[in-house]
């Protein structure tokens, strides 16, 4: 028989005023740190040419700045690891505050680093090592934080709460997307370039602090609780646990975070600037169309999660993989004859983007409470190294002979993941602990 928060009418009722404090609380936060962890690429141009040598071919310093975008996903898997076995076995609560000032401190300080001007090649180095950090803080915030939103609502809730969780990180992406088009707005290139691309940096590690104090106010998961009271924590290292036990389920889980990685980091993060260079859009154009698109990715999340939790979220991941693959492509055709129609077709696409929503419900029905973080961790952050890693240095190097590669990229990948939802057990049989 399966335990609920406290007894089988608690797992059935309605969110109370608390859960939605929690809800609301975890997404803020969530938004505030993916905010510091995806700035980056939204001003790569100008650090591309900032801390590299002046004289390399352009095609080779958009693949190394990309490369120091792209060592942060590399950087995940170890931060994650680490987080989630002491997630499992301390409190969910700690590592979700400790991944936050991890993330902030960094975030700061490249707003303060010095250029390749200034100290030569010490310059890329010393940034390569700031990503490396901010990779590993993320790399425990975003499975802590499905684990500990999903822990804390009733049962038949956790699709909503996934999803609004998802919409909230994806907030962080409008967040940066937002304060990037109002830089690009409010100082011109050659300002951007001289100073005016620290302002985003320096904004982040002021929104990290701002989230280390919010989650003062977050409380233990009750179903880490229960965990502890019954003494029923993992006996062993949990990840060991989790390779041995829960193999379908890693396999599973780190298919369809391939499908996430492609979504986000090609349709989201990497479109504005591949439209301004493939269609000779000017780049305030583009950002705003990315914040449009944006917030219909939140709201899409939520969606997604919302219909996942009620319908199962094998349809969803199904339905949603085949028609964000079609929208993105549409996208790329409509604009090569009618750019003015960006803002529109960007926004459809984006919405479609928001099945990723319905990707968490899968992993935290995975996989069992007691190793629930650090199964969720390694799944997601492994395949984010992967793939969504080496993503942008993949897609980069393929339009070098291919100018469609993005949609050629993500169709493929959608394909994929829509395969691997065929596979997926509905049944939120692993979700709360066993009496």
């Amino acid at each position: 028989m399966q335990a609920t928060d406290l007894n089988g009418a608690a797992a059935a009722r309605a969110l109370a005023p608390r859960d939605y404090k929690t809800l609301a609380l975890a997404a803020l936060g969530g938004a505030l740190e993916f905010y510091d962890f995806v700035i980056f690429v939204f001003f790569a141009p100008a650090i591309g040419q900032l801390f590299f040598p002046a004289s390399i071919p352009d095609w080779l310093r958009q693949l190394q700045t990309f490369g120091i975008f792209a060592a942060g996903y590399l950087a995940r898997p170890l931060g994650g690891i680490v987080m989630a076995h002491f997630g499992d076995l301390l409190g969910r609560k700690r590592m979700f505050t400790l991944s936050v000032l991890l993330m902030a401190l960094p975030t700061l300080a490249m707003g303060l680093l010095p250029t390749y001007a200034a100290i030569g090649s010490l310059a890329p180095v010393l940034l390569l090592a700031l990503r490396v950090l901010q990779g590993a803080a993320v790399g425990g915030e975003v499975p802590g934080a499905w684990v500990f939103v999903s822990e804390h609502v009733p049962q038949r809730h956790v699709g909503y709460a996934c999803g609004t969780l998802t919409a909230g990180l994806t907030a962080g992406i409008l967040l940066g997307s937002l304060i990037a088009t109002a830089i690009h707005r409010q100082f011109g290139p050659a300002e951007v370039v001289a100073y005016a691309w620290r302002i985003p940096f320096l904004l982040g590690g002021l929104f990290g602090m701002v989230s280390v104090y919010l989650r003062r106010w977050l409380h233990e998961t009750p179903v880490f609780a229960e965990l502890r009271q019954r003494r029923s924590l993992a006996d062993e290292i949990p990840l060991k646990a989790v390779l041995r036990d829960h193999g379908r389920a890693v396999v599973v889980s780190m298919l369809l975070t391939w499908m996430l990685s492609a979504a986000i980091v090609v349709v989201i993060l990497m479109t504005p600037s591949l439209l301004q260079k493939q269609f000779r859009l000017d780049a305030a154009t583009t950002q705003l169309a990315n914040c449009v698109a944006t917030l219909c990715l939140s709201i899409g999340c939520v969606c997604a999660g919302s219909l996942a939790g009620r319908f199962g979220a094998r349809r969803v991941l199904v339905l949603g993989g085949i028609v964000l693959a079609a929208s993105y492509a549409l996208m790329f055709r409509q604009l090569a004859v009618a750019p003015s129609l960006l803002i529109p077709l960007y926004a459809v696409t984006g919405l479609f983007v928001g099945v990723v929503g319905a990707v968490p419900v899968v992993m935290v029905n995975a996989f069992p409470a007691a190793v629930r973080f650090s199964g969720i961790s390694f799944s997601y952050n492994v395949a984010y190294a992967m793939f969504g890693g080496l993503t942008p240095i993949v897609v980069a190097l393929m339009m070098k002979s291919e100018p469609v590669a993005p949609v050629l990229y993500v169709g493929a990948v959608c394909a994929l993941g829509v395969v691997t939802a065929c596979f997926v057990k509905d049944s939120p049989a692993g979700r709360r602990t066993q009496r």
